[in-house]
């Protein structure tokens, strides 16, 4: 699933992300190279880190 249209991000690139110590959007962006445009994908992928986090 797409979280961020703007960057082209996948779920799974956040999942990594997080599984590789990101603690939030941004940090997984700036982890994927990139970093957050309009916002309205941060909540989404905040609550995708912090399930991940969780599962660990």
């Amino acid at each position: 699933m797409v979280v961020c249209v703007c960057n082209a991000i996948r779920e799974t690139e956040v999942r990594a992300a997080a599984r590789q110590g990101a603690r939030s959007a941004c940090q997984a962006y700036r982890a994927l190279g990139r970093e957050p445009k309009c916002g309205q994908c941060t909540r989404f992928a905040r609550d995708i880190i912090e399930a991940e986090r969780s599962a660990a």
